[in-house]
């Protein structure tokens, strides 16, 4: 069922996925569809915020600090960053590597 209320779109699953390149072309022209499973709203899909990166890296970055998973640093860090130390000689590890496998 596609239903048109208030200049909004409605879409069921069935159609949205027999029809998905239209209604994202809707979305992408700045129309929101919302998508319903038996008449119950699921979803929406619409144009990305003006505050949302168009590149999927920086736009999944910038989900993460907004949710608190990552925290951004407090001052930009200047020159080259910090060379990794190594947690142990490779040997020591593989051998230990080696010893948790054959506890298995």
């Amino acid at each position: 069922m596609v239903a048109t209320l208030l200049g909004m779109r409605s879409v069921g699953i069935k159609i949205l996925n027999s029809r998905l390149s239209e209604y994202i072309r809707l979305a992408a022209s700045g129309e929101t569809i919302l998508v319903t499973d038996r008449d119950r709203v699921v979803a929406e899909l619409g144009p990305i915020r003006e505050a949302r990166s168009p590149i999927l890296a920086d736009a999944l970055l910038a989900n993460a600090v907004r949710s608190g998973v990552l925290t951004p640093p407090t001052l930009a860090a200047s020159g080259p960053p910090p060379v990794p130390q190594p947690v142990g000689p490779l040997d020591e590890i593989l051998a230990e590597l080696d010893e948790k496998r054959r506890d298995r």
